[in-house]
Formats: C-alpha cells, structure tokens, sequence
C-alpha cells in the first residue's frame, strides 16, 4: 500500500513538472507575426523610389518597444537598415530624434569609421534624462506628457528610477553624447535657434536619401507607449536612391552644418540661407522637383516652395487630394479655387486639431469664416462655391494626422517635411519634393483613400453652431489680423523680444496689456515662466494658459 502511494506521488509530481515546463515555453514563446495578416495586397515599388506609410494596411510588423504586432511599414527599422549599409557617411536633419535604436545604427557606424553628422531642432537638443525637477515643472502640459513618456521607455525595469545604465541604453541623445558624434541644433548660427528646423531627412553615402514626414520618435513612427490602440501620427516616408539627389540634400546640410559644433557661428539656418529656386533632376526615368524653405520675403510668391506647390496644382487635369497636418496659406487656397472652377474634383483631409481654426484653408474651401478673439483672418476668402469633400480623418486615440502631401491626377505626388503654411514658407528649414511617377503615386493614393474613406467630411453642425455664437459674442465688433498668431501654429512667443503686434496675438493679452510685457522686460528680462507674474494684471491662471505658447 505504501509503494503504491509512493508512486502515484511520482507520477503526480511528473505531471506537474511537464505542465510547468510547457508552461514556461508558452512563456517563452514570441508573438507570432502569423496571427495578424495584411489586409491589402503589395503594390509593386519603383525600384529608386519606394514610398512606406506607418498605418500601411498591405504590411504587418512587431514593434520593438510595445511588443504589439500591427499593421504598418516599420518606418524606424527602414531608417536602421538604411543606415547599417553606410560605407563612409551619414547625414540626419531631424527636428526630434528619439528612437534609441536609430541612435544605436548611427553609434555603431561612427564606432566603425563611418562620418556620422546629425543636425537637430535647438528645442529637442537636450536628452530627456539631463532634464531637472524644475525643468520639468517648466514645462507645458504636453511637453510634460511627452516628458513623461520618454521616462517610461528609459525605465527598461519600470521601477520608477533611471539608472545610468538605463539611460546609457535608451536615451537617444545621450547613446549620441556617449560615442561623441558631432551634433549641432540651429543655435549654432549664434542665434537662439531659427523659425523651425523642421528637416526630415538622411542621406547615406552620398548616394541613398530618406526623406520624410515623421520625426524620428514614438509618436511619429510606433504609437504612444502608455495607448495600446495609438498607432503613431499618420506619416509617410521615401527612400530614394540617386547620387545626384543626394547630393542636392548635402548642400542643403552643409549650409547649415557650417564647420559643425565647437567652431565660428558660420552655420545658416533659416532665412540665413541664400535663396535657392526648385530644382529638377531624373532618377532613373522618373523626373523629381527638390525645392529648400525658406524663401525670404524679397523673393516672389512665385518663386517660394509654396508656390512650386501651387505650380503643381494648377496643372492638374482631372484631380487634386491631399492630405495635410495643417494648411493656413491663404494664397494657396485661392489658387486651388481657380483651379477647381476648371472642373477639377478635389478631396482632402486635414488633422483636426488644425482643421476647424479660424486661419485653417478648409474653412474657405467650405465657405465659412471663423473669427478668434473677435478677429478675421486678413485676405481671408471663404470660396463662392463652397465644397463638402473636405474633413478631418478619424484616427486612433493619440495619434495626429501627420502628412503633408498632395496627389494630382494620380500621377504626381508633392509631399517632404514642409506643412503647408506661410512660416514653413517664410521662416523655416524645410524640404519639398515633387515626383512624377504613376507606381510612386498609387502607394500615396492609397494611404489618402484608406484615411479619406473614414473621414468626416463637410462642416460637424456642432462646429458650425460655435462658430456663429463666436460671432454674435462679438456684438459686431469684429477686427481683422494679418495672419495666424505664431502661438497658433506651434510656434512660441518670445517675451523677451516679441513686438507689441505679436504680444497681442497671445490669447487675453491687449495693447495695454503688451505694453505693460515690454515696459517689465525692460526693466528686467524674463527668465522663467513665473516672470510673466512681476507684470501688471497678470496672474497665476493667466500665467498658465501662456504656458505652452511662449519663450524666453
């Protein structure tokens, strides 16, 4: 009797320990790409000019930090193994670059010999992690998110400290700091940073350019960490193989790159830079426009990158989409106006947190005005025959709609880093580029059709009910401005050298009121935020709504 419980013991424990170690395996065991198909068939890519779209439905990827398996092109991983064939150099003009493993390729190719220079947005210079207590209490709610964030992937153990390994293995810009490849922003023009260098591009060797919408981050590529339905801001990216498009794109680097960090201030940034109109070359048998912003105002209209766009446009013979983060050039719109009246079906999508602004286009495009703070947007010019194949996209949480291309007649494709603005136009570093190729097109005609499918179109009555009590707020005192406030377009208000004009755009502040901000700072310049607090009639709530929408 007692072997025989002995031996049920045995075979109990056997079980158990088989059990544990399947258990384990399963554990163990990947994600398997299998379980999620693409929905859409691959379009075939022109062999030196291949499109990819992180939302893309015709491809599946694993992301490397949220572990989810996902529709979309691995925007991050083609930049990576782009870069893993540099040979003997590499270029990045990136407004923020945030990805731990691209900066991981760009270490490992300076580690190797490899000339690695990288040119950054003097607001996203600094790693995460240098940032102290009271530097992070500066900053605006969604800086302090996006803060927040980044903390969350350097926290590999998610114990709520950083360790310096942790950061020496995740924080992008200091795995750059630590293998000390030379890094510059646009301060080092000697000025306190140009309108935006709003770049999106890498060349590799001299021979292979990406150029995109997408900023080299979580949100611009993967999704927010912390919204497992987010799939990253809509964005777009080309790879192109072309030495002599390379080589436009190191001209362009060079003017800014100067002789790189710790020498003179001889970089050019922003208006600094000479004038330069578009240029056109052929990749393969394919003919690209290039054009660099800005364009000073001394040049015509005609011969800025907003007006290559509008060239674009107007030679369209059947149709016009597009698909944009924001569009608030007046002149723009009116020449899409004229070209409508030609019988040209246009369809179009922009983000709704731009939208429905009094400044946005689509308002034109829709024939209605919007004022704010009791003000029209001047040379605003809402269209006689209004359109309703216009809206907003509907996105998952978190995410922006990103793009900033066009298509006419399905045959050409307007897309790069420039949104479609009069500061892009005006004050920023940005890039245009214009293809014409029906394949290069198809993949962008189907990104603009899979978001354009699901929009809103036409004006929500909702909106068009604020619009109207706005209106009547106002009690006919209605004034007009001359353009968008700088604040409105993601842009901050420097306190310290902003004119009456631009002090006034800031929400609640008036003449007086901008006066008393210029008589303070006279006195004694503005250091911090809470500065704002030694003027005259403003307060803490006051102080707060400012936050994210000015500078120092």
């Amino acid at each position: 009797m007692h072997l025989l419980k002995k031996k049920r013991l045995l075979i109990s424990l056997a079980i158990l320990l088989a059990l544990l170690f399947l258990g384990r395996l399963l554990l163990d065991k990947k994600p398997s790409q299998s379980t999620l198909q693409p929905l859409r068939e691959t379009l075939p890519q022109e062999p030196l000019i291949q499109a990819y779209f992180n939302q893309s439905q015709a491809s599946v990827y694993t992301e490397p930090y949220r572990q989810q398996t996902r529709f979309g092109d691995d925007l991050e991983q083609i930049i990576i193994d782009s870069i893993k064939t540099a040979n003997s150099s590499v270029d990045v003009a990136v407004q923020e670059l945030r990805l731990p493993k691209i900066a991981e390729v760009l270490a490992n190719r300076h580690q190797a010999g490899v000339k690695v220079r990288i040119i950054l947005e003097n607001s996203y210079s600094r790693p995460w992690s240098f940032l102290s207590e009271n530097e992070v209490a500066q900053l605006s709610q969604q800086e302090r998110d996006r803060y927040l964030e980044a903390v969350q992937l350097i926290d590999i153990n998610q114990d709520g400290q950083l360790s310096t390994e942790e950061i020496n293995q995740r924080d992008a810009l200091v795995i750059l700091n630590n293998t000390k490849i030379p890094l510059i922003d646009d301060t080092a023009d000697g000025s306190k940073g140009s309108g935006l260098m709003h770049h999106k591009f890498v060349i590799v060797d001299g021979k292979t350019v990406i150029v995109t919408s997408a900023n080299f981050t979580l949100s611009g590529t993967h999704g927010d960490l912390d919204e497992p339905e987010s799939r990253g801001n809509a964005n777009n990216l080309l790879k192109i193989e072309s030495s002599q498009l390379a080589r436009l794109f190191t001209q362009e680097f060079n003017l800014m790159w100067g002789d790189g960090p710790g020498g003179e201030p001889d970089s050019l940034f922003g208006t600094k830079k000479p004038d330069r109109r578009v240029e056109n070359i052929t990749v393969g048998n394919t003919p690209v426009f290039v054009q660099f912003a800005p364009t000073t105002r001394s040049q015509t209209w005609e011969n800025s990158v907003n007006g290559l766009i509008a060239k674009t446009l107007t030679q369209a013979q059947e149709s016009i989409d597009f698909a944009l983060f924001v569009f608030s050039d007046q002149r723009l719109v009116d020449v899409m106006e004229t070209t409508v009246q030609r019988s040209i079906t246009l369809q179009g999508i922009i983000d709704p947190g731009f939208a429905y602004r009094n400044y946005s286009e689509m308002l034109d495009m829709m024939g209605v005005a919007a004022v704010s703070n009791c003000k029209y947007e001047a040379k605003n010019r809402p269209w006689k025959q209004p359109i309703s194949t216009v809206g907003v996209p509907n996105l998952s949480p978190g995410d922006k709609l990103h793009h900033k291309f066009g298509i006419v007649d399905n045959q050409v494709v307007i897309s790069g880093s420039q949104n479609w603005t009069e500061a892009a136009n005006t004050t920023n570093d940005e890039t245009l580029i214009v293809i014409k190729n029906s394949a290069v097109a198809a993949h962008f005609n189907r990104e603009f059709n899979r978001l354009y499918n699901t929009a809103t179109l036409g004006l929500p009555g909702g909106i068009l009910a604020k619009f109207k009590r706005d209106i009547e707020a106002c009690q006919g005192n209605i004034e007009t401005v001359s353009k968008p406030p700088r604040w409105s377009l993601g842009y901050k208000v420097n306190l310290n050298t902003a004119t009456l004009e631009e002090l006034e755009t800031l929400p609640g502040v008036g003449p007086k009121l901008a006066q008393r901000i210029i008589q303070t700072r006279q006195q004694q310049p503005f250091t911090s935020l809470e500065d704002l607090q030694r003027v005259s009639g403003i307060g803490p709530k006051m102080t707060e709504n400012l936050r994210d929408k000015v500078t120092w």
